[in-house]
């Protein structure tokens, strides 16, 4: 996934009512920026740090401004969440992601289960049809990148789901896709959210395959690079 305008560098003021962010870059100009994460953002959004703004062209937007990326000490992290579906679906049809190579055809927000939709559902010829939930990571807590960074229960609804379509003898797969590269392995944060930590021990039992893979984030570009070992247990603050 490439940038379509270059980034722009500036300096994080205040993350806000989780979808603002006041920003002031290199010019001195200070600027609102959408911040496209509901989540926490827990080690990633404190006064003071790098961050990167993608440029709007439409004029009829409210905010000009995106934010994109954030460094974390060395490390350049992916901040905007829906990013991780589009990653996915673009290793899964190069190939990157050798669990699901083989697929012929590739649909998006398909509506299954209990009112939900699966995020990317996957067919072939003479081949069960796979669902593919995708999650987007960012939290690292020591070597461990975790999910999730805050309370989810939209994201239990959603192990519950694949659960059932495992449970029925469809392949069913949890994609958790980490938008930084200095994570060592992969767990659930169960201190954060045990109903969610619940859920994924359930989903797992009921026959759900768990992927992660980790990202290359530059500023022109995020692209999923290899997989992450997913271990148990809970991290820890």
């Amino acid at each position: 996934m490439r940038f379509p305008r270059s980034l722009r560098r500036g300096v994080l003021l205040r993350r806000y009512k989780r979808f603002l962010a006041d920003v002031r870059l290199l010019d001195g100009t200070e600027t609102t920026a959408h911040c496209a994460n509901p989540g926490s953002m827990l080690g990633l959004c404190e006064p003071g740090a790098e961050v990167w703004l993608l440029p709007s062209t439409d004029r009829k937007r409210k905010l000009a401004w995106s934010w994109e990326l954030v460094r974390a000490g060395q490390q350049l992290v992916g901040i905007h969440s829906a990013h991780a579906n589009r990653l996915a679906a673009e290793a899964i049809a190069a190939g990157g992601i050798a669990a699901l190579r083989g697929y012929s055809e590739m649909r998006r927000e398909v509506p299954y289960g209990r009112n939900s939709r699966i995020d990317l559902l996957l067919t072939a010829p003479q081949r069960p049809i796979c669902y593919v939930e995708v999650k987007n990571v960012h939290l690292r807590r020591g070597r461990d990148a975790e999910f999730p960074d805050s309370v989810t229960a939209r994201g239990a609804k959603h192990l519950a789901e694949l659960g059932a379509m495992a449970a029925a003898g469809r392949r069913a797969v949890m994609l958790y896709v980490v938008q930084r590269s200095d994570c060592a392995r992969f767990r659930i944060a169960a201190d954060i959210d045990p109903v969610y930590a619940m859920a994924f021990e359930e989903a797992r039992a009921a026959g759900v395959e768990v992927l992660c893979y980790y990202c290359r984030v530059e500023t022109d570009g995020i692209e999923i690079e290899a997989p992450l070992e997913v271990t148990a247990g809970a991290g820890s603050i």
